[in-house]
């Protein structure tokens, strides 16, 4: 699928804008990229005004690459463009920073949705380098996102190879990992009130099941669901079936709320 969306630029903040209504605002990982969110996009620009921000990885000062230094820079994006009513996905390391997010500014979220989402547990990808240059390795932990590993195409690995292959992006990706790992939100979980969802692939192995139901078991207002022979990112392996999933939820949340 070619992925054909214009990237906007305002002041500092690069992104994705397609379509109108509700915003949709989707965080992707540590090795993601806009166009991981192409299903989500071609889907819910029919019916919502769907937003990827170009998260700075990469940008920040060493310093500031971490889970918090990433929620700082969604808090500015959102003040800057003034959206309200946001229903915020998150996948992996995306999903950590939204759950930051709502934690500090519940106020402009409408719902959470979270897939394969680090902040409880993680097999992490960042803590144990090889040396650079490591083709093969990458394209295994590449491969092992997905529940089929032809979904990391060559495209996909070279992709996270290029990043890999330079020595500050390598140090600020294991810089991210770490902080991950250590901001640990099992005790905070319980302060969110907002609408949640929750699409897991039953075969991950970054962020397994059982992750999943720890989500469930402490935020409150929460559902869980699982998708059979998917692995990470479950918007990428089966769009249609996350799609169907999240359209759900969203019509069931505008009925209750109408009512």
């Amino acid at each position: 699928m070619s992925f054909a969306y214009e990237v906007k630029i305002d002041g500092k903040f690069k992104f994705l804008e397609e379509g109108q209504g509700e915003p949709l605002l989707l965080l992707h990982g540590l090795f993601g990229t806009m166009s991981n969110f192409t299903g989500i996009i071609d889907h819910f620009r029919h019916t919502h005004k769907v937003i990827v921000p170009l998260l700075p990885l990469f940008e920040l000062d060493l310093l500031h690459t971490t889970v918090g230094g990433l929620e700082k820079y969604l808090s500015k994006f959102i003040d800057q463009r003034g959206y309200n009513g946001i229903h915020l996905l998150g996948n992996s390391l995306g999903g950590h920073v939204a759950l930051v997010h709502i934690l500090k500014s519940p106020g402009k979220i409408k719902s959470l949705i979270l897939t394969g989402s680090s902040g409880l547990f993680e097999n992490g990808m960042g803590e144990t380098y090889p040396k650079r240059g490591d083709y093969e390795y990458i394209k295994k932990k590449t491969e092992i996102t997905f529940y089929d590993p032809n979904v990391a195409t060559k495209e996909l690995v070279d992709e996270v190879y290029q990043i890999v292959n330079e020595r500050m992006k390598t140090l600020k990706v294991i810089s991210l990992a770490r902080s991950a790992i250590k901001h640990n939100m099992q005790n905070e979980l319980v302060h969110i009130n907002t609408p949640t969802l929750l699409i897991w692939g039953n075969n991950d192995i970054i962020t397994p099941p059982f992750v999943g139901r720890e989500f469930n078991k402490l935020i409150k207002n929460s559902e869980l669901h699982f998708i059979d022979h998917c692995g990470h990112a479950p918007m990428m392996e089966v769009p249609q079936e996350f799609n169907k999933i999240l359209s759900e939820f969203l019509q069931k949340l505008n009925s209750t709320a109408a009512n």
